[in-house]
């Protein structure tokens, strides 16, 4: 009989915490709050985009499309051997200082000067992440998404000549220099 009591007991028990903590879990639990969705209308700079044809993208300082090729009508260019083996050609427009155009791994990007405190010349195009930093002895070209350096020692002609002159010059001023014994 004491066994029967004491189940019987240990169940009320049991009930009687089980009762409680539905009552609380009941209380704590609250409505989820709704969330309104406010949907905003179209641009219309987006839907004039998408209505133009995909045409050559003239290459001017109005022109805010990374992705479209350039026009490279009436610009001037230049070649650039680079370490490596590697090749580049870059158009410039006197016109607008703000935009070149380089050609690398067959296609021609258009890239947007970004300005520096060191003078230096530095064109980037954020959606190809493409970066050309140019210094009067040479240029080069980095990919900021990988992070990695796609060229360097780029140099045209008039830098290649500038190089050669500056490494004979040294060598002409030691032998032309008097000895002293």
């Amino acid at each position: 009989m004491k066994k029967h009591l004491t189940l019987i007991a240990l169940l009320g028990a049991l009930f009687a915490t089980a009762g409680i903590t539905a009552a609380h879990a009941e209380t704590d639990t609250k409505p989820a709050a709704k969330k309104k969705v406010v949907k905003k209308a179209p641009a219309k700079k987006a839907a004039a985009a998408a209505a133009a044809p995909a045409a050559k993208m003239p290459f001017s300082s109005d022109a805010e499309d990374d992705d479209s090729e350039p026009e490279l009508g009436g610009t001037l260019s230049a070649d650039f051997q680079c370490e490596m083996g590697h090749k580049l050609t870059i158009w410039k427009n006197e016109a607008d200082d703000k935009h070149i155009a380089i050609r690398w791994d067959k296609r021609i990007h258009r890239l947007t000067r970004v300005e520096t405190t060191t003078g230096a010349n530095r064109f980037e195009n954020r959606k190809m992440g493409l970066v050309w930093i140019g210094i009067p002895a040479k240029g080069l070209l980095l990919d900021s998404k990988k992070g990695q350096q796609l060229a360097n020692e780029c140099k045209n002609a008039e830098q290649i000549k500038a190089a050669a002159a500056a490494s004979a010059a040294p060598a002409a001023t030691v032998a032309a220099a008097p000895q002293k014994n």
